[in-house]
């Protein structure tokens, strides 16, 4: 039978006893049901371990694999945790090549052209809108676009009428003897002495009133100078005083007057504080030379800067339009104070020769008056009742707009900002040392980053650049600012770095947060010295490396003091045989500081290498160059200098081991903090393979944490309450003297108590001082 046929019978035939039960099946070849199995298998195998990877991730804890500031899929492979694709260098530029523009851009030409526009005209406090514009546009020209001008209404004063005049009273009549033009001279060689729209001599915050009384000679002023008349039996209430410039913040020597009953306060500039460069030792006045002029007045605010700067009707908060506001009374003098030159203070205090015991009767402090060569024997008086003074003083007080001009260079981490600040405000027309020097160089500063801008450059960290305003009356426009943007600033802000006046003589005086030591030390070793006495030396060569303690009288209290920001504060001025430097004067002018002050305009330029410089390296670093340890031997130091005033306190006996014990902790955790800071910066620098890219996530999240520390670190010396007496200051390490004013104070609220003689509140001071001591430890930790 063909094969066929058997085939086909096959399938058809029954079942027979031969083939019981069984059938032919076709089948067909065998086919894969997945063609594309080894893909399969590895997508389920890849998507496993991704699963268990994700696991153990999560259950490692973040001292492992840190991930503040992203989560745990920054350590994937694809992810872009980093602030930019460059990190840990910088982004269009390398930070060697930001400094190279940062050190040749400044020029002392340009300098000079800004500073000429600054002084050119009276740019009071809310009187300067036109020069906010100049200043918004000119940094929008340099680069920095978002810029705006930010006004807050503050309450201040203007003057509009004065008098003061040396009577002499008899029965039937009052003579005047004397009257005072309350002018500074107008001098061909100082062209804006003579603006007819220049300002009167006045101080800010001072009370109207019209009073004639017996005058008291009362040195300086200060509440020991005051102290030493009450124990010398002088009778002072009621009588005017007379008091030289110097030593303390002008307000107080008003405020402490106000508080023992007096009723006016003449401030006028000793020669002493001239030093060597005097009439007296041969040194012609200026124009002619570099001594005083006898016409300079030295205006001023009289607000109670050591209670609380900033709008004394807004304490605490920010004057915006229609904010609540309190009457000022406990931060402003109620009785009237005048500032008069030397020359017009001499008749007054000539008066009182023969009255009274004499200023050489007292302490070492009140020795050294330097106008005995005009007849002034330095008595105390009071001056008899038929010889008086007739105090006039009026002034307008206004609620008036006051204008901030904000730069902002947005950086690639916006949680990480460094502000850099100037005051624009200015007493007179000139301001060519104070506030324009350091305007002039902030507009430097701006040009020399918007340089930068256009070469390809953006910042690790965001840049704000301020030009304040109201500075001079209070600190008003920066302090109103803090206050307003304090969230974004507790969260936010590295540092502030202030300069104030940049340039008014030779000598470097930085003042500064210890956090920022290690950044003006770099800095000053950067930046060729305009001094050289050997070629090449650095302005670190030609100092002598103190850094001052942060006290007030500038824009850097709001943020050091009341928001927790470490600043500094720097610029060049007045050394022993610098010329004088005629401050809050008609004659400190550009004509002044083009031929005195800083002819060569070098300073000018030094300043902004030194200012641009550390701000770079505080913006550019991955690791923030601050050091807890040189704060932690600050903090052991500036116990030890306030050790002594605890005899003050009934029968002695205070202890300090606990404070000493927490320092020393701090001063432990802050070293082992830096060195493992400095170690992290270190491995910034390995070359990683690209199969260890988790290590270098690592690293960036380490960085960021320990930044983190460092930026919270003097946040953590706040004290909420605030000090006793003054709750608008929050810090327990720094604060301006109680009774001084500008220079700072440590740890003020122990100091206080010791001068009060109060033992409860000494004990108090330590717990909370402690206390904060162990917060900040613990930030390290």
């Amino acid at each position: 039978m063909f094969p066929e046929m058997r085939e086909k019978y096959t399938t058809t035939m029954a079942p027979s006893e031969s083939t019981p039960l069984l059938r032919v099946v076709d089948v067909a070849p065998q086919r894969h049901r997945y063609p594309h199995h080894k893909l399969r298998r590895f997508c389920t195998f890849s998507l496993g371990m991704l699963l268990i990877t994700s696991l153990i991730l999560f259950l490692l804890p973040s001292a492992v694999f840190p991930r503040e500031h992203g989560s745990i899929w920054s350590y994937f492979p694809g992810a872009h945790p980093f602030p930019h694709k460059s990190w840990p260098h910088g982004y269009g530029l390398s930070y060697e090549e930001l400094q190279a523009i940062l050190q040749t851009t400044p020029s002392a030409e340009k300098a000079r052209e800004w500073s000429s526009y600054y002084t050119a005209g009276p740019h009071l406090a809310g009187k300067n809108l036109s020069q906010a514009i100049w200043t918004q546009e000119r940094w929008q020209e340099f680069g920095v676009e978002e810029t705006s001008i930010v006004a807050y209404d503050v309450y201040l004063n203007y003057p509009l009428d004065h008098r003061l005049a040396l009577l002499k009273k008899t029965k039937d009549k009052t003579e005047i003897t004397f009257e005072a033009s309350l002018e500074e001279d107008v001098l061909d060689e100082d062209h804006t002495s003579g603006l007819p729209d220049r300002v009167p001599t006045f101080h800010g915050y001072s009370a109207s009133g019209n009073v004639t009384a017996s005058f008291v000679y009362v040195n300086y002023g200060s509440y020991d100078d005051y102290q030493d008349l009450i124990n010398a039996n002088v009778s002072l209430a009621g009588k005017i005083a007379i008091a030289k410039y110097g030593h303390i913040f002008r307000g107080l020597k008003v405020m402490r007057a106000q508080e023992l009953g007096m009723v006016g306060v003449i401030l006028y500039d000793d020669p002493q504080q001239d030093g060597e460069i005097t009439e007296d030792n041969g040194y012609k006045a200026y124009p002619d030379g570099p001594a005083r002029n006898p016409s300079a007045v030295q205006r001023g605010s009289t607000l109670f800067l050591s209670i609380a700067p900033g709008d004394p009707t807004t304490p605490g908060w920010p004057s915006k339009p229609g904010c609540d506001r309190v009457d000022p009374r406990n931060l402003i003098p109620s009785i009237p104070s005048i500032p008069i030159s030397y020359k017009e203070a001499i008749p007054l205090l000539k008066a009182l020769n023969g009255y009274g015991p004499k200023a050489s009767d007292f302490g070492k402090s009140w020795q050294g008056g330097k106008l005995g060569s005009k007849g002034v024997e330095y008595n105390i008086g009071p001056s008899p009742n038929d010889v008086v003074i007739n105090l006039y003083n009026e002034q307008k007080y206004t609620t008036t707009p006051l204008w901030n001009v904000i730069g902002v260079i947005k950086g690639a981490i916006p949680d990480e900002v460094v502000i850099l600040g100037n005051h624009r405000d200015a007493w007179i027309a000139g301001g060519a040392g104070d506030p324009n020097s350091g305007s002039a160089v902030l507009n430097e500063v701006v040009r020399s980053f918007g340089k930068a801008l256009k070469a390809g450059w953006k910042p690790l960290r965001t840049i704000v650049f301020a030009s304040w305003d109201g500075e001079e009356y209070g600190l008003l426009g920066s302090t109103e600012w803090v206050e307003d943007q304090l969230p974004w600033l507790s969260k936010a802000n590295v540092a502030y770095l202030n300069v104030d006046v940049a340039a008014s003589g030779t000598v470097l005086g930085p003042k500064a947060s210890p956090l920022l030591n290690n950044v003006i030390y770099e800095v000053t070793g950067l930046v060729q010295s305009p001094n050289q006495t050997v070629k090449g030396q650095t302005v670190r060569d030609v100092w002598n490396g103190h850094i001052g303690t942060m006290g007030s009288g500038s824009d850097f209290t709001a943020f050091q003091d009341f928001a927790g920001v470490a600043s500094f504060d720097l610029g060049f001025s007045r050394g022993p045989t610098d010329p004088v430097y005629h401050y809050h004067s008609n004659y400190d002018s550009f004509d002044w500081m083009d031929r005195f002050g800083d002819p060569g305009w070098l300073y000018h330029e030094a300043c902004t290498k030194l200012w641009s410089l550390a701000a770079a390296k505080l913006v550019e670093t991955p690791v923030l160059s601050l050091s807890a340890s040189d704060y932690g031997v600050g903090l052991g130091q500036y116990l030890k200098n306030i050790k002594p005033g605890a005899e003050h306190l009934p029968g002695g006996g205070f202890d300090f081991g606990s404070l000493d014990g927490a320092i020393a902790e701090f001063q432990a955790a802050a070293k082992q903090f830096d060195a493992y800071a400095a170690d992290l910066a270190s491995q910034l620098d390995e070359d990683l393979p690209w199969y260890l890219w988790w290590k270098k996530v690592k690293l960036y999240f380490q960085a960021r944490v320990v930044n983190d520390k460092y930026k919270a670190l003097e946040r953590a010396f706040l004290y909420e309450p605030g000090l006793d007496g003054r709750s608008w200051f929050k810090h327990v390490v720094f604060a301006p003297g109680l009774w001084t004013g500008y220079s700072g104070a440590t740890y003020p609220g122990l100091v206080e108590s010791f001068d009060a003689g109060d033992w409860e509140n000494a004990q108090k001071w330590r717990s909370i001082i402690i206390e904060r001591l162990e917060a900040a430890t613990k930030v390290l930790q």
